[in-house]
């Protein structure tokens, strides 16, 4: 007999499928340091004259390693903490690993300094904490040099500078090397001026970014650098869809053996939680990584298996002869809290793995909760609007559905 489908549920249906199908289409996945190649840098803070590192330190050097990775225009960067004092940042995409190190690992300290002789210098008078804006100007031949702009602490003590000190040199200095030295003509009122040395536009721009983005707290030394290739990326994606595809097909074909119409009603199912998985991803801007994928072909599973179980309590509900259209609706009531049971358990592992462990743990941390949370609303919800659908326009009954013999 015909079984009744809310109007609301196929509508519901219907958007999950278009919507995801839109946004992957529109925002693709990104894909993370090991499919795409890259960069990977490991940071660590050295103590200074046996003092400690304050425990906000890391905070600031992660802060600042940010916006100096903003400069980059680096897509998606993953820069994270790591035990005490070591900082790992992922550069996905980073052809040239030099320029990445030199910019992440350059303390960056500006000073400004009245010289005293040829290579001595007065106490710091300034320093680039006043700095509120660096940008990239032409001199009037036409090279490139270092305009900044001086927040209003900073604009006040150099107009005070400049008006005593006319006559002298200002000696600018960068991690302790004179950039430029120009004679102090005038006072400089507006916290305006220039920095003039032999830049290319790079280390203009480069400086100008280090300049915006403030000084590390901290020297700072490179433990590890690691460059992936691409091609080692192209090498990972290709066996991994190779492995992926082999499991989705294996999958489907037990299905159908197993459980008939109904198994073919699971694989649509499974479709239907690989698109809104992948939506998912989009959504939030998930970075794929090798592991990532792991979870999602871990969470697959999981949406399988809770296929299953619904399909064997529908068996169940039939074989005690009960009406066929009560069976369907039991057997999903009875199946819930034994998926709950074991996604839950899932999810507490996930989110263990994800505030505990680092990049590529977190990676699959994140997608298998994705896929577990996708595979609990699939198997419940979805899974149960198509049966009704098939049910509706085949008109199945136990023996169609399952192959069962002797079942009405």
């Amino acid at each position: 007999g015909k079984m009744e489908i809310k109007t609301s549920r196929i509508v519901i249906l219907i958007l999950v499928v278009v919507i995801p199908a839109i946004l992957i289409f529109r925002n693709p996945i990104n894909l993370g340091l090991d499919l795409r190649g890259g960069t990977s840098v490991v940071l660590e803070a050295q103590e200074e004259d046996g003092k400690k590192l304050q425990p906000d330190t890391m905070d600031k050097v992660r802060e600042i390693v940010q916006r100096r990775v903003d400069g980059l225009g680096v897509s998606e960067p993953v820069i994270q903490k790591s035990g005490e004092n070591r900082l790992i940042v992922e550069l996905a995409g980073v052809k040239d690993a030099q320029e990445a190190i030199d910019l992440i690992g350059t303390t960056a300290k500006l000073e400004f300094k009245i010289k005293t002789g040829d290579n001595s210098y007065g106490p710091t008078v300034l320093d680039g904490s006043a700095i509120k804006n660096a940008y990239v100007q032409q001199d009037q031949f036409g090279k490139p040099m270092i305009g900044f702009e001086l927040n209003d602490e900073g604009a006040v003590k150099f107009a005070e500078i400049t008006r005593t000190n006319m006559g002298k040199q200002l000696a600018i200095m960068l991690d302790g090397k004179e950039q430029s030295a120009p004679v102090i003509q005038s006072e400089i009122p507006g916290g305006k001026g220039s920095i003039s040395g032999s830049f290319t536009y790079e280390s203009a721009q480069n400086l100008a970014n280090l300049l915006k983005a403030g000084a590390l707290p901290v020297n700072i030394q490179i433990m590890e650098t690691r460059s992936v290739d691409a091609s080692l990326g192209a090498e990972s994606i290709k066996a991994t869809k190779m492995a992926a595809m082999i499991a989705l097909v294996l999958v489907s074909l037990f299905m159908l053996a197993v459980y008939r119409v109904a198994g073919f009603v699971a694989d649509l199912a499974l479709c239907v939680f690989g698109i809104l998985t992948a939506g998912l991803m989009c959504a939030i801007g998930t970075t794929l990584t090798l592991p990532g994928i792991a979870g999602f072909i871990l969470s697959l599973g999981m949406a399988v298996d809770a296929n299953v179980i619904i399909f064997e309590r529908i068996k169940d509900e039939i074989m005690e002869g009960k009406r066929f259209q009560d069976c369907i609706d039991d057997g999903f009531n009875r199946a819930f809290p034994a998926i709950l049971d074991g996604n839950i358990t899932t999810l507490l592992i996930t989110m263990v793995l994800f505030f505990f462990g680092t990049g590529p743990v977190r990676g699959f941390a994140v997608i298998l909760t994705i896929g577990v949370l996708v595979s609990m609303f699939t198997a419940i919800f979805i899974t149960k609007i198509i049966v009704k659908i098939f049910v509706n326009i085949f008109h199945l009954n136990g023996e169609k559905l399952f192959g069962l013999k002797g079942v009405e």
